[in-house]
């Protein structure tokens, strides 16, 4: 088992206790560079290729993930994947109605145009292999200087920076705007702003904590993440993000569950049964004053009825609340968010292509313009 920074029973859920603010000074990422290095990103991550760089932007150490334009892999390195094969996908799993045949013609556009631009051939800056790559407090500092040198030395390849939005980094997002950086719309995110006022006191909250209490579960702040519980924690995630919703999302293998804990990227809470077995666990990465939790699991073969998902994610907004910080709860599973105070906001992936020939540059221009204008408004009726 992994050491427990704290276990103990649950109380009700309406007995928060606030210990105070805890402001995340970030994860170490030249070890996470490192540790990349030694192995190679598809060692731990089966779906995503890439050479892993440290990059310096005025203060700031950050890891930069190289990716030579190859298809098929996580849309947490593929353009592609995250604009076509991810919203081909989920066509089938989301009722748009009449307009799922507009919805289809324009994946295909986009599919041939992007593959044609070579979209997935980048060098993507801050990004920590999760679906969410929270920046903490780099406001932009040192951008020019850091995208004149990365061009010089990738001058064929696009620049990203993902997970960009006004809510969670609106002055590295102002920066963006004002270095000439194209923003594409990418998901619709869930945001809560102050999680005692708009979480504690839901109904559904209460429900989501006296389940945790009456379940016998007892949870662990997880600090040192052993073997076996890196495989069931693994195991976890694949059965909910792989099995359950899609094979492009990050197949993340224990190595790298490890890694993420020895690095500082996530803290780990878990619920374990009697025998000490893990039920459920999230991650939570804390930036400045803010949480999110890229990864959940639960055990998807017990029984609805024993509500371990919502258990899972109970655990991400104790943590914030009791923290003081606001929670980027990060795209998908909408209305349960919603029932639990959190608002829509859309977030962009920013791309520089001031360097590549003007063919590689105007379509995305254009392709911008329309998800703004058209997949936004959907994003925002559908609550995805």
């Amino acid at each position: 088992m992994g050491t427990c920074a704290a276990m103990n029973s649950q109380p009700p859920a309406e007995h928060f206790q606030t210990t105070g603010p805890l402001r995340g000074t970030g994860p170490d990422a030249a070890l996470f560079v490192e540790r990349l290095r030694e192995v190679g990103p598809a060692t731990l991550i089966a779906n995503v290729e890439g050479e892993a760089l440290l990059e310096r932007a005025g203060a700031h150490d950050l890891p930069v993930i190289v990716t030579s334009g190859s298809l098929g892999h996580s849309y947490v390195v593929a353009p592609h994947s995250a604009y076509v094969r991810y919203p081909r996908a989920e066509l089938d799993l989301v009722n748009l109605g009449r307009m799922r045949g507009l919805a289809s013609l324009a994946i295909g556009a986009a599919d041939v145009l992007l593959r044609a631009l070579r979209i997935n051939r980048a060098v993507q800056i801050d990004n920590w292999l999760l679906s969410t790559s929270l920046h903490g407090d780099w406001r932009g500092e040192g951008l020019a200087d850091l995208r004149q040198r990365l061009a010089g030395r990738y001058p064929d390849h696009y620049q990203l920076i993902r997970s960009v939005d006004d809510w969670s980094c609106p002055a590295l997002t102002a920066a963006l705007r004002a270095d000439g950086w194209m923003l594409l719309p990418s998901r619709q995110i869930w945001v809560t702003d102050d999680l005692r006022r708009d979480w504690a006191v839901r109904k559904s909250v209460k429900n989501d904590g006296r389940k945790l209490a009456q379940s016998g579960l007892v949870v662990e702040d997880v600090t040192r993440l052993g073997d076996a519980d890196a495989r069931r924690i693994a195991q976890l995630y694949a059965m909910l993000y792989i099995d359950k919703y899609s094979a492009l999302n990050p197949q993340y293998s224990p190595g790298w569950m490890q890694l993420a804990v020895e690095t500082g990227l996530f803290q780990l809470r878990v619920a374990r049964d009697s025998a000490g077995q893990i039920m459920a666990a999230a991650a939570i990465v804390v930036r400045g004053d803010i949480a999110t939790n890229p990864m959940l699991g639960y055990d998807r073969e017990r029984p609805q009825s024993e509500g371990l998902y919502r258990i899972a994610s109970w655990l991400v907004g104790d943590f914030a609340l009791r923290h003081g910080l606001r929670l980027h709860g990060s795209a998908g599973a909408g209305h349960f968010k919603q029932q639990r105070g959190a608002r829509s906001a859309i977030d962009y992936i920013a791309i520089h292509a001031g360097h590549l020939p003007f063919w590689r540059r105007w379509p995305l221009a254009v392709i911008a313009w329309a998800l703004e204008r058209f997949a936004v408004p959907v994003l925002k009726r559908r609550m995805l």
